[in-house]
């Protein structure tokens, strides 16, 4: 067995700052193993490594050891968010007792956020959870086909708007991620995409996550970028999305990068990239467009003159890095 793997010990439990009641409050995340996801056993998504933090023969006891090891933890944070690899609703991944006993545990808070797939909610799920729950929908894009072929979900975008709905009309809280700058998917698309998914999420959300794609190991995505065949979104990208989304959605706008200024993460030059996740990370917080107003660089016109020539040679791969390459060899 993996040392670094214990079945009774949670992957990972930190403190943060979230929203909640419409203040700024302090929140404790939990990641607990699991037996992983169902739908990565079938192959999963394609940039997804998440995988990576399950083990197989985790039993509802080595949960409930993982809980205790929580317990420790917890400082009566206002916010709990707890991630499994996959779905809290999912009775294999989470046993109903071990459900029950996590949320009884945080019974009190003001708000506890998890995880679930759309097959995994309904109306008779949803009647045993208490009201200061929030369910994270993955819905990543509102277009079939990128959700299909370039994300591979294994759900369409009216599955997540049918479980959002019946989440909403049980009177719980809805957090939708969506992801920015998929597989096979230019820039500008990438853009465009977000635009549209978040104005599709608006009517069952109560807060929208634009996720830029993160580069995890051992993932099809990682392949991809290995090769040169693709690049995390710009910080720039981000924030266009943003603004644009601010004019068209009642819900919360929020990102939290993960791997942001890295190469693996949403990144401009290097130069600009903490003072521009940092307005972004204002933003999320103040829902101030004005927050997203940041000190121009030069790699702005980098990241216009890319997207431009992803259009003109019809290509998502990293035409930046294709043409580093090319001078570099001389051609």
């Amino acid at each position: 067995m993996d040392k670094k793997k214990v079945p009774s010990q949670p992957e990972a439990v930190w403190k943060e700052k979230d929203m909640s009641s419409s203040k700024a409050v302090d929140a404790m995340v939990i990641i607990l193993r699991t037996n992983g996801c169902a739908w990565s056993k079938k192959g999963g998504c394609t940039m997804c490594g998440y995988a990576g933090a399950s083990m197989n023969g985790v039993t509802s006891d080595d949960l409930m050891k993982q809980l205790d090891v929580v317990k420790e933890r917890y400082s009566n944070e206002p916010f709990v968010k707890i991630y499994t690899s996959g779905s809290f609703l999912d009775e294999n991944e989470i046993p109903i007792d071990v459900r029950n006993a996590v949320l009884n545990t945080f019974k009190d808070a003001e708000r506890i956020l998890f995880e679930s797939r759309p097959e995994f909610i309904s109306k008779d799920v949803l009647n045993t959870l208490p009201k200061n729950v929030t369910i994270a929908l993955g819905l990543e894009s509102s277009n079939c086909e990128i959700l299909s072929k370039s994300i591979r979900k294994g759900f369409t975008p009216e599955q997540s708007r049918s479980a959002g709905m019946m989440i909403k009309d049980a009177g719980l809280k809805v957090r939708t991620y969506l992801l920015l700058k998929p597989l096979y998917v230019s820039e500008h698309e990438a853009i465009e995409d977000a635009v549209s998914s978040v104005r599709f999420a608006d009517e069952f959300s109560d807060e929208i996550s634009v996720n830029p794609v993160n580069v995890q190991k051992f993932t099809f995505v990682e392949r991809m970028w290995k090769k040169g065949e693709y690049r995390p979104p710009w910080i720039w990208s981000l924030i266009e999305v943003l603004k644009r989304s601010s004019a068209v959605t009642k819900a919360r706008l929020m990102s939290s990068p993960s791997g942001g200024g890295t190469q693996r993460g949403v990144h401009n030059c290097g130069g600009c990239d903490i003072g521009a996740l940092n307005a972004v990370e204002r933003f999320s917080f103040s829902q101030n467009i004005k927050d997203l107003d940041v000190h121009s660089c030069d790699c702005r016109r980098t990241w216009t003159d890319a997207m431009d020539s992803e259009i003109m040679l019809g290509t998502a791969s990293d035409v930046i890095r294709a043409t580093d390459n090319d001078m570099a060899i001389g051609r």
